[in-house]
């Protein structure tokens, strides 16, 4: 019989693997572990959940340290989720993980070669590879985590010019079809296992909850209150939370049936981790199924079931969980832009008399309880562009797709407000409203493009009549 070490992977990881519910004979195992620890390229075709990915990472992670380095990308939404499953196989190794979640302390950890595997979005990434920080020299495996989900595949395009050619790289996807310009061009001769493309028949109507990420497991809780269920199972496609249901639920055996990819018995399951739809089928021929549907992952339960009827929890309780995930979205959103140096400077003098948390906490209330006011009429446009020399040209290989990057990405001008893009030997123009011009020539004044730092001013004698729009 095959042992998970027979698949190349660290004793740890290997042990870890187990301790998660996932063996040797396993057809996930043992096809996505090998294949991801021998450094060949992978395509894993399952529901869009981290979990599926376990053996495709515990390979990708016994082949990373003593000079080599696995970049893993995940969607903003699921970046903790990324995070725990990394950490969860990486115990008992030497592995040193990072979770990016901002910039300061990646830009650190990067700097000091203390990171062996860096989780983060595309997002941070760029923005690591943008000041210098990340090295993709070093990178040996790039872990791609449901691309279709991205906003602009594009934005792949920098970070891929500089990664070396023989890096392996691993792409999970829920939707094989939609990225496949991506897997053509960066993942050629990869081994695609799991969902295989042919239309399968949606199964019979479900059940959905709606939930956060990071809130399925109270949502169980909230779920059990509210059905009562003669007799429940609790499927999940491995271990990883068995201990966290159980302390929260304090299940009771003979009623409850916690399982991972086992068949059940109950009147009522409720799908902790998405099924495919042949796990789906199974489980419905034994009574009701309820699926926890995360965010992002809605085309897909359409995709496998015939019909779906919400089960709405608690109005109260969702309404303020959606609200406080939004809160926590948008402020990771503004630590992560990079852009709080002045603020920063205001708050100084509280932190030294206050702990930052609290201070934290006061401006997020005074934010929550400030009056509602009527919405402020737009102020006017300032009519007419202006253009922004940079000090970047053709000699130094910029694109027009580089500025714009750095433009969205960094600075988080609206696309729509790029105009034309002149480039020149030695320097680039952009058009900008007028009235922004100002302040994204200062934004843009000393960033990296290119792996060089530039400088960028309004060329004032560049006004012009009203913009036309970009190409």
């Amino acid at each position: 019989m095959a042992l998970l070490e027979d698949f190349h992977l660290l004793p740890s990881v290997a042990t870890a693997l187990d301790r998660l519910g996932w063996t040797a004979e396993d057809p996930a195992t043992r096809e996505a572990a090998p294949t991801a620890a021998r450094g060949h390229n992978l395509i894993g075709v399952t529901p869009p959940a981290p979990v599926y990915a376990t053996p495709g990472v515990a390979g990708a992670l016994s082949r990373v340290g003593e000079g080599r380095r696995a970049l893993l990308l995940s969607p903003a939404a699921q970046i903790d989720m990324w995070g725990e499953l990394v950490h969860r196989l990486a115990e008992g190794s030497e592995l040193r993980i990072h979770v990016a979640r901002g910039l300061a302390r990646a830009m650190r950890l990067l700097r000091d070669d203390a990171i062996d595997v860096l989780v983060a979005t595309l997002d941070t990434a760029s923005a690591l590879l943008a000041r210098s920080a990340l090295k993709l020299d070093s990178v040996t495996t790039l872990f791609l985590c449901w691309p279709e989900s991205w906003p602009d595949e594009d934005a792949l395009t920098p970070l891929m010019q500089d990664l070396p050619k023989d890096a392996q790289r691993i792409i999970y996807t829920a939707d094989a079809g939609r990225v496949g310009a991506i897997t053509e061009r960066y993942a050629r001769k990869a081994l695609t296992i799991g969902l295989n493309g042919a239309a399968q028949t949606p199964a019979g109507p479900v059940r959905t909850v709606s939930v956060g990420w990071g809130q399925r497991v109270p949502a169980l809780a909230d779920l059990l209150e509210l059905l009562d269920p003669a007799t429940l199972a609790i499927w999940t496609v491995d271990r990883s939370y068995h201990d966290a249901i159980a302390r929260t639920l304090r299940i009771d055996p003979p009623a409850t049936q916690l399982v991972a990819r086992e068949a059940v018995t109950a009147s009522t399951t409720i799908a902790f981790d998405l099924p495919t739809g042949e796990q789906l089928r199974a489980l419905q021929a034994k009574g009701e199924v309820i699926l926890l549907v995360p965010p992002g992952t809605d085309g897909y339960v359409a995709g496998i079931t015939a019909s779906r009827r919400p089960i709405p929890l608690s109005e109260t309780l969702e309404a303020a969980r959606t609200a406080e995930e939004s809160q926590r979205a948008s402020i990771a959103q503004v630590i992560e832009s990079g852009r709080l140096q002045r603020s920063v400077s205001v708050l100084a003098p509280l932190f030294e008399r206050h702990d930052p948390v609290t201070v934290a906490a006061a401006l997020l209330e005074l934010l929550n309880t400030r009056p509602v006011e009527a919405p402020a009429k737009a102020a006017p446009e300032v009519n007419g562009t202006s253009k922004i020399f940079v000090g970047a040209g053709k000699k130094d290989g910029v694109t027009p797709n580089d500025l714009v990057a750095v433009l969205t990405k960094e600075l988080r001008v609206d696309r729509q407000k790029i105009g034309r893009i002149e480039l020149r030997d030695s320097f680039s123009l952009i058009e900008i409203p007028s009235g922004e011009a100002e302040q994204v020539a200062r934004g843009l004044n000393g960033s990296m493009i290119r792996r060089r730092k530039v400088t960028a001013r309004v060329d004032r004698g560049a006004s012009r009549g009203p913009r036309k729009p970009r190409a």
